[in-house]
């Protein structure tokens, strides 16, 4: 491989890291050719890539990138797994596939949401069951829930439909309550209106009458002095 193989190379595994939703790296050691193509055959078939790499170059590809270094990781003979449509799958077929051949190849460490997983952890990945039968089963766990939910959730919109019938028929109320008020509140302003009409009336009433008595106190006090006066003046024709 010359140098600029080994620039290609390093580039597309670059690209590989961020197309694969997780990475393995296995340790292939004491496969035949048969037998690894018999492996890259069943990862392909399951959405995944099998690649046998170069230690150094590898550690260039993860030279500044987002992922922990894997250095210690990367020695003796290399078998990288790039899974592209899912995290159990290809982990499930390495380990049946070691199964059927001496525990060959061995797991070294996994690249999982950029962070390092351990062989013993993607072992535990491989013993769950795939995709398809997860979203089988959480479809079926979903069904019964889902009509309580949907019973649930008419419950309340009936809940809430009565819970606005009587704040819409309370709001009525108010209202009718208001007007009421409001027509109470006119009719006392139009009596005091009208008691004070008549006590001003009254009033005016009271002030005449004051003053037609002081006008007529006043004509009888001048008719005696006209009395008097008059009385002065015969006494002095008399003399």
């Amino acid at each position: 491989m010359n140098r600029t193989d080994k620039e290609t190379f390093v580039i597309d595994f670059r690209e590989k890291i961020g197309q694969a939703p997780v990475i393995y790296f296995t340790d292939f050691t004491g496969l035949d050719v048969k037998s690894m193509t018999d492996l890259r055959r069943s990862l392909r078939d399951s959405g995944a890539e099998y690649l046998v790499v170069k230690n150094r170059l590898v550690k260039r590809a993860f030279e500044d990138s987002e992922i922990p270094d894997i250095t210690d990781s990367l020695l003796g003979p290399t078998g990288v797994v790039f899974g592209y449509g899912g995290v159990v799958e290809p982990a499930k077929i390495i380990k049946d596939f070691a199964k059927a051949h001496d525990d060959k190849p061995v797991f070294k460490i996994g690249i999982l949401d950029n962070k390092v997983v351990s062989a013993d952890e993607i072992i535990r990945l491989a013993g769950l069951p795939p995709r398809e039968q997860l979203l089988a089963g959480l479809a079926g766990a979903l069904e019964a829930p889902m009509v309580v939910i949907v019973s649930a959730l008419e419950s309340k919109i009936q809940e809430m439909s009565g819970l606005f019938d009587a704040l819409r028929n309370l709001k009525e109320n108010e209202e009718d309550k208001a007007e009421e008020i409001v027509t109470a509140a006119e009719e006392v302003e139009a009596e005091a209106k009208e008691t004070e009409e008549v006590e001003e009336v009254e009033a005016e009433e009271t002030e005449e009458a004051e003053e037609a008595e002081e006008v007529e106190a006043e004509a009888e006090e001048t008719e005696e002095v006209e009395a008097e006066e008059d009385n002065g003046s015969e006494k002095n024709e008399e003399k």
